[in-house]
């Protein structure tokens, strides 16, 4: 058992099937060299919420209807970090895409799920089934998903893995998504995590 681990926050603003992959991932012994403590949402609402409950992780909320002006949510988010002494932040589905003034302050220390092969289908506009309902658009045959450093360029850090995943004939946007999440985040994630947690330590 490492006595040492890098404190992990997850942001997050939906039902939290990242986050929940992290955590299996951590209760099976696969991320010895870190340790979720945080989850940070953007969205009152969110399902998240409920399934850091179970494990006893600590959350909070920073609801965008609350503080629509994204400066100020940053200058809270930030806060949040520092006193919890966040290690790595990563993000899994979180809608606030962050600016460089917050980014700075974590430099490799910020991760970021992407459901496409970056550079294909990313950027501004391209995230949850938007992503799939493109790929289907454009007719590949192979999309996937991409975990990346975030920096102020959106879904434009340096890349930490990828995973390629078959586009099938008769596929919806939602089954295409499911079986991305299913053949690729859930299994990269984790793994990025701990590949980035284990970096941090040495």
């Amino acid at each position: 058992m490492l006595s040492e681990k890098v404190r992990i926050a997850v942001l997050c603003s939906g039902g939290g099937t990242n986050f929940q992959a992290i955590v299996n991932a951590q209760q099976a012994g696969m991320i010895p060299h870190g340790e979720v403590v945080l989850v940070v949402s953007d969205h009152a609402e969110a399902g998240v919420l409920e399934r850091a409950a179970r494990y006893a992780i600590k959350t909070e909320v920073v609801d965008r209807k609350q503080v629509p002006d994204r400066g100020e949510r940053e200058e809270k988010i930030l806060a949040i970090m520092r006193r919890e002494q966040i290690g790595l932040i990563v993000f899994a589905g979180f809608m606030t895409i962050l600016s460089e003034k917050f980014t700075a302050h974590f430099p490799f220390r910020m991760i970021n799920v992407h459901p496409a092969l970056i550079p294909s289908f990313c950027g501004k506009g391209f995230y949850g089934l938007h992503v799939h309902e493109a790929v289907l658009a454009r007719g590949v045959k192979v999309t996937g998903a991409t975990v990346h450093y975030v920096t102020e360029v959106c879904d434009g850090g340096p890349i930490i893995a990828q995973k390629a995943v078959q586009v099938k004939e008769g596929d919806t946007p939602e089954l295409l998504q499911k079986r991305v999440m299913r053949e690729a985040e859930w299994v990269i994630l984790p793994e990025a995590v701990e590949a980035v947690c284990k970096k941090l330590l040495r």
